[in-house]
């Protein structure tokens, strides 16, 4: 091993609405306060302690547009829910909105911002 995963960082143009929708869809708290102007945000534990969330800043970000192969997804998460139909219920609440998409298991969704997730159910 190299080295340990610290965080994985989504680009957005609000870090702190995203944030937000994230803190509230999987129950992560928000670690660390966030710079003066909010261009990065971050939730979870400190540094080493997963799962750990950021968000930074990206202004002109040509967001994704699933499941157009011309504005590619460029990552998804992939949340596990115990009852799909109150998760989504809940998801949608939040911001998020359904995409075209689902299989055996799983529903694909957009968060505020555009970025793909899934919801996913044994």
């Amino acid at each position: 091993m190299i080295g340990q995963l610290r965080s994985v960082v989504i680009d957005c143009p609000d870090p702190r609405a995203l944030a937000t929708f994230y803190s509230e869809l999987l129950g992560i708290p928000f670690a660390e306060a966030a710079s003066k102007d909010d261009d990065w945000v971050v939730l979870g534990g400190s540094p080493g302690h997963q799962p750990r969330l950021a968000f930074q800043r990206a202004l002109g970000l040509r967001t994704p547009s699933w499941p157009d192969p011309e504005r590619p997804q460029q990552f998804h998460l992939d949340v596990t829910v115990d009852d799909i139909e109150s998760a989504e219920k809940a998801a949608l609440a939040l911001g998020a909105r359904r995409l075209p998409g689902e299989g055996e298991g799983f529903r694909v969704y957009a968060d505020p911002v555009g970025h793909p997730f899934c919801l996913c159910w044994d």
